[in-house]
């Protein structure tokens, strides 16, 4: 706890027994329980908000160039700025996608596994290997399973189309011509594009209930 009494972050007992600390942005309550957010969905849901938001200051610094409102040295140098966070931004997108089908593959082979799990557990049953009871609950298990890691995969999906989506828009748009350029050329700049809102991310607990 911070001295102001907000929680700064949680010491979380994983079902191996090891005590493991969460900062507070890196966790939620839902119904009581507290729900871990994977970093991987952090950094994807931090980075769809900061390209929009970059895109759009630099967009308002030309406009207001345009309308000569600052300098053209200080137009310059926030412009580098916003141009070089920017380039990072999508840097790392690029990188973050990468995680994202790495999980998304993950989630594919896991999705195969349990369907062999059931297809031997069905046949297991067939032969009289196995009773009623302990059938029921294992068929539960894989049930389970299969419902949770194809939530999961669905939701690395979202997010892999919504960050791609996000850096294709961004090339297929023309860099539009600065006030200095516009003075210096006869052509006249391209409109400026509609930019993409943030998108909404979609957390998955983990299917573990003794450790999150």
């Amino acid at each position: 706890m911070s001295p102001s009494g907000r929680v700064d972050g949680i010491f979380i007992e994983h079902g191996d027994g090891e005590f493991l600390s969460y900062p507070s942005d890196h966790f939620r309550v839902d119904n009581g329980d507290f729900v871990i957010l994977p970093p991987i969905k952090l950094k994807a849901r931090g980075l769809c908000q900061e390209i929009p938001l970059i895109w759009r200051k630099d967009q308002a610094l030309n406009e207001l160039m345009g309308k000569k409102k600052i300098p053209s040295e200080m137009f310059e140098d926030l412009h580098k700025n916003f141009e070089g966070a920017l380039n990072q931004l999508k840097a790392d997108a690029k990188a973050l996608l990468d995680d994202i089908d790495k999980q998304i593959t993950k989630c594919t082979r896991q999705i195969t596994e349990l369907h062999s799990a059931l297809i031997n557990l069905e046949i297991e049953r067939e032969i009289g290997r196995i009773d009623g009871e302990s059938y029921q609950k294992a068929l539960e298990m894989i049930q389970w399973g299969l419902k949770s890691v194809n939530a999961e995969k669905s939701d690395f999906e979202t997010l892999r189309n919504k960050l791609s989506n996000m850096l294709l828009g961004e090339k297929k748009t023309e860099t539009p011509e600065t006030p200095i350029q516009k003075e210096t050329q006869e052509t006249t700049a391209p409109t400026s594009p509609t930019l993409p809102e943030p998108p909404v991310v979609v957390h998955v607990k983990s299917p573990n209930k003794q450790s999150t």
